[in-house]
């Protein structure tokens, strides 16, 4: 669950739509790991004017729903003024067969205002503590989805890959560092088009345990990548596939489904069905 897991302001404002009209972009994706069926996840996100919210929701099947009974959601709401997204609340519950934890957390300019953590995180003697500069001028995980332009040019300028996202989960600080990899064409139920290739670097800043296995593989892990999808009204790119090492294997988040309902209008992305 820890995985699900990342413009200037006048092009951010001239590419939502007038106030009153909401677009909304549907997503399912298929979650994979080592080339095994896990379960499914969605993501609902919806604009009005420069505002958004977003849902997000995992739920395990088969074996791997048996050993851990896991399932999550999230939701996530803010306003989008800049380079990224500045979100006012978040919140998750993730669940598994003996656990359960909800993570509240409202924010203001992108600094953290307030966090609950239900129940707390276990207090450990190698987990880094969080600073306060940590908790300034972050998204959460589910905004980090979101990547506004942050090139002059097109939404496929290979520069809008090269962006460092500071992530706070409400436990950890951590940046996401991507670099331009690739321009490729996609093609999945819903859109065929254009996709940047990104690479993707995990930075751990606060918050982690550092003297754990995991933390140090994912702190050198170089098989990591992002496909960004283009919502040009938006200007905004989302990603369409997420590639991960593991430690066990490669785990992959894959659109199968991609669907833009646009009651503003506008005209759908270049080359995309819906």
């Amino acid at each position: 669950m820890r995985m699900i897991a990342p413009a200037a302001l006048a092009l951010a404002l001239v590419g939502f739509g007038a106030p009153g009209r909401a677009q909304t972009l549907q997503v399912e994706y298929d979650v994979t790991l080592a080339g095994l069926t896990l379960g499914k996840a969605d993501l609902t996100s919806t604009f009005e004017g420069p505002k958004y919210k977003m849902q997000a929701g995992v739920k395990l099947m088969g074996l791997a729903k048996l050993l851990t009974g896991g399932k999550g959601a999230a939701t996530a709401a803010g306003t989008i003024v800049g380079p990224q997204p500045q979100p006012a609340s978040f919140a998750i519950t993730s669940r598994s067969s003996d656990d359960q934890r909800t993570v509240r957390m409202g924010l203001a300019s992108g600094n953290v205002e307030a966090v609950e953590i239900v129940p707390p995180i276990e207090e450990k003697p190698d987990r880094v503590p969080v600073k306060e500069t940590d908790t300034k001028g972050v998204v959460d995980p589910i905004s980090a989805l979101l990547m506004p332009t942050v090139s002059a040019g097109t939404l496929m300028d290979s520069n809008n890959c090269n962006r460092t996202i500071p992530v706070f989960d409400g436990a950890a600080r951590f940046n996401v560092v991507l670099s331009y990899k690739e321009t490729r064409r996609a093609e999945v139920p819903g859109y065929r088009g254009p996709v940047l290739v990104c690479t993707a670097r995990y930075v751990p800043v606060s918050g982690h345990r550092a003297l754990r296995p995991s933390t140090k593989f994912m702190e050198e892990n170089k098989d990591m990548s992002v496909w960004l999808a283009p919502l040009d009204r938006q200007k905004l790119l989302v990603p369409l596939r997420v590639s991960v090492r593991t430690m066990i294997g490669v785990s992959v988040v894959e659109a199968s489904k991609w669907a833009f309902d646009d009651t503003a209008g506008a005209v759908p992305v270049s080359g995309s069905t819906q």
